[in-house]
């Protein structure tokens, strides 16, 4: 299990009277409950926070800055008031918010600790639609923000040997809150257009490998996997708000693996020591002293294994829905046969117009995608290379273990991984950040393998993201 301590600012809420909104009515009361920490997310993400758990009536959210936490409860409580009273009924969920500072302990996904267990005490000294901070946050509060206060006096709290000065804060009347920063989540603002003209370097073997680079800040290569395509990928449902995103910070380098997207096809060696060679080939072409690697799903073993070559050269490590074992490696006898049956449907009905074993592809990564985007994908695949090309890459990546290579990783390591992810389970996830030293890991609350743009989830993945890229530089 991977242990993480730090000090960080803790918010905690829990709806008021969830058992009387239940008793009224148990869906109803559900769904709204679900929406109000919905919207309270989408504030949580834009004021730079993380939500790191829903559990039934309760959230838990982590953020850097006490003034950021205190402006998105205040925010929430503000525009909750207003939702609620548009409601023709009485199913109504009120919030009460406790924010501390305080260390917490990361253990996997769950966050405990002194600073979680006080953030749920000062919540509970909190009234309907009301916030309590600890003194050290109103301490750290800058003065010019517009907010009041009242003492709520030495506080002996459950689990704390020493009082607690206790406040509740509210905001000034007849005083708004700035608008935060829009989180830079819009497509449309990197495109195929920015992109530099595709370029390709030699592998070792000869094999001649596509590469190219978007926007413009500290170097982050994409690994390589199957099916990607340096041009179709910008319109990709799958991937292309990944793209347009991280440019917006970071030079983002990619390049289509052999035998796949617009890298040679025929007669290559797919193998996995050639994937890594591969990858040196490309970075070798860009003229860093070191890069950040971010390996999604079978890429993170590619990244692990170059980082274990050339560790002068890695300077992060971001494993993003991945796995250090493959499906036949896993020992479920199961996953081998349906490994062995998928690798043979897809030699044997690749590139037909009836996109059935396309359509299980499709469905295993992209669970909630639209007809449309399934549509779009289902085409998609058979652009990226022929269905032998595309079998060998399965059937090597369902072969992969690098398990073995996890403890002698050193690069700071952010593991990013979907609670629901049906291509790579979460035990992959939880292995990854429990073998490699210091490794940080955030689960996204999501079935997907790679979350979409208009998931809840996306803004905390390019949050976690860009804060380990800057913080751990």
């Amino acid at each position: 299990m991977s242990t993480h301590i730090k000090l960080t600012v803790i918010l905690h809420c829990d709806v008021v009277g969830s058992t009387a909104l239940v008793t009224k009515d148990e869906r109803l009361a559900h769904v709204r409950i679900q929406d109000a920490f919905k919207r309270f997310s989408e504030i949580i993400s834009a004021h730079g926070g993380i939500t790191h758990e829903l559990r039934g009536d309760a959230l838990l959210a982590e953020f850097e800055r006490v003034s950021d936490a205190v402006t998105a409860a205040l925010s929430f409580q503000a525009s909750n008031t207003v939702f609620n009273q548009s409601l023709k009924d009485d199913i109504r969920p009120d919030v009460r918010i406790g924010i501390a500072l305080g260390e917490v302990v990361i253990a996997d996904s769950t966050l405990t600790g002194t600073g979680v267990v006080l953030a749920q005490r000062l919540e509970q000294l909190a009234g309907v639609g009301n916030v309590v901070i600890q003194g050290a946050v109103k301490e750290a509060i800058p003065h010019r923000l517009p907010f009041e206060y009242e003492f709520l006096g030495e506080q002996s709290l459950k689990g704390f040997d020493e009082p607690v000065r206790a406040f509740a804060v509210k905001l000034i009347e007849g005083e708004s809150l700035s608008a935060p920063e829009t989180p830079k989540t819009s497509v449309s603002e990197i495109g195929l257009a920015d992109q530099s003209p595709v370029q390709y370097c030699s592998s070792p073997d000869g094999v001649s490998i596509a590469h190219t680079k978007v926007g413009k800040g500290y170097p982050l290569v994409a690994v390589g996997s199957w099916m990607t395509h340096l041009e179709e990928d910008w319109a990709n449902p799958m991937w292309a708000h990944y793209l347009s995103n991280l440019a917006q910070d970071f030079t983002v380098i990619r390049y289509d693996q052999r035998g796949n997207g617009m890298s040679d096809w025929d007669n290559v060696d797919i193998s996995f020591d050639r994937m890594v060679d591969d990858l040196k080939a490309v970075i070798d072409c860009y003229d860093y002293e070191k890069v950040a690697l971010f390996g999604p799903s079978q890429a993170a073993s590619v990244s692990i294994a170059y980082a274990q070559q050339y560790p002068e050269k890695v300077s992060h490590l971001i494993l993003y829905g991945a796995y250090a074992r493959g499906r036949c490696k896993r020992g479920n006898p199961e996953d081998i046969e349906e490994s062995k049956s998928l690798v043979t449907l897809i030699r044997q009905s690749w590139g037909r117009d009836n996109p059935m074993v396309r359509q299980m592809i499709t469905s295993l990564f992209m669970p909630d995608a639209t007809q449309e985007e399934a549509s779009w994908f289902n085409e998609f695949q058979k652009t990226c290379g022929p269905g032998e090309n595309i079998a060998r890459f399965r059937e090597m990546y369902d072969d992969i273990d690098i398990s073995h290579l996890l403890a002698n990783v050193r690069a700071p390591t952010l593991v990013v991984h979907c609670v629901g992810d049906s291509v790579a389970p979460l035990s992959e996830g939880k292995l990854f950040a429990s073998r490699i030293p210091g490794a940080k890991f955030v689960t996204l609350n999501s079935r997907s393998h790679m979350v979409f743009e208009n998931d809840p989830e996306f803004p905390r993945l390019l949050h976690s993201v860009r804060d380990f890229l800057n913080t751990e530089s």
